[in-house]
């Protein structure tokens, strides 16, 4: 494979992120990933009403094909008609997967919210972009929440999706987005999906090993770049990188509550019920509204970064192929 037909999806596919961010008034592939899901979760469980674990299975396994063998199929006819073609394509495709103007711009509507003292409007606007019941929350709370998802998912939404599309383009980068996208919908731990969503819950943890890993590591070199306190994220990172019941998602939240020298984590409601999970970070001062904004230029260092790790990679990768195999 040609170098340059390697490496300028994931660049335009970032470029086009930060001119347009996510089109939601256009069909986008994750959407149409989450009607799979639902629309398999209902003919699995009619199937084997009484076999939730594998009817849960045999859903991962025929989302994984939809999900990447779709994109596999469009990538190669467009390559056939051009190079150009299939470039541009999978470059539209990587802009779809990579979504950190996406994670901006929602959480810096609940900052503006917070700014102009609308504690209604900053719950509404939260309650888009995490799981937890969120009007109980007061202006902290809200702030909490948002900053420990921004952590999150600048592992799940940005550096993860580039991580896998880095080893094989847009279709492994679905291939993430599938099983991710499962967990968000099947991986709870209640009556409903304890049983059905249980193998989509840890295959969740198996993608997300090594790049929230990766990730937690990147966003300590972001914290010393953007000036805040690398030297305490990294040890907050050691110290409190499991505290959550997900053996991943506290790695990068741990480095950011580290950073920011303050506590998150901590006793939550989720579908009316409060939920006990450990708290992370120190308590050194009150987390505050321009945390969020803290939290989004650690998160689009922490991109940057690994854009241009993804980039140097995949290069190697494609010079050693193109070595053996010419």
């Amino acid at each position: 494979m040609n170098i340059l037909t390697g490496i300028l999806p994931l660049l335009f596919g970032f470029l086009l992120d930060c001119l347009l961010g996510d089109p939601y008034s256009l069909p986008h592939p994750v959407r149409l990933i989450g009607k799979t899901i639902s629309l398999f979760e209902r003919f699995f469980r009619k199937l084997l009403p009484r076999k939730e674990i594998l009817g849960g299975f045999l859903l991962w396994i025929s989302v994984v094909i939809v999900s990447t063998g779709i994109p596999l199929v469009i990538l190669i006819l467009c390559y056939h008609i051009s190079r150009w073609a299939g470039i541009a394509m999978e470059s539209i495709f990587c802009y779809y997967l990579m979504a950190p103007k996406c994670l901006h711009t929602e959480s810096m509507k609940v900052f503006y919210a917070l700014e102009q003292h609308d504690i209604a409007k900053a719950r509404n606007c939260v309650a888009m972009i995490v799981g937890r019941d969120t009007a109980v929350l007061d202006e902290k709370g809200i702030v909490k929440a948002t900053v420990e998802t921004i952590a999150e998912n600048t592992s799940d939404g940005v550096t993860a999706p580039l991580f896998y599309m880095t080893f094989g383009g847009a279709v492994s980068g679905f291939l993430y987005k599938a099983v991710n996208t499962m967990d968000s919908m099947l991986g709870y731990k209640n009556e409903k999906y304890l049983y059905f969503g249980k193998f989509s819950a840890k295959a969740d943890d198996i993608f997300n090993f090594i790049p929230s890993r990766m990730t937690a590591l990147l966003m300590i070199i972001s914290a010393r770049i953007i000036g805040l306190d690398g030297k305490h994220a990294f040890q907050i990172w050691l110290r409190d990188r499991l505290n959550h019941t997900s053996p991943n998602s506290a790695q990068t939240e741990a480095v950011c509550a580290g950073a920011l020298h303050v506590r998150l984590g901590g006793d939550a409601y989720y579908f009316g019920k409060l939920c006990h999970k450990p708290t992370i970070g120190d308590d050194d001062r009150e987390i505050q509204n321009v945390d969020i904004r803290k939290t989004n230029r650690l998160m689009y260092c922490t991109t940057l970064i690994t854009l241009l790790f993804s980039v140097i990679v995949r290069t190697l990768l494609l010079l050693s192929v193109n070595a053996v195999f010419c």
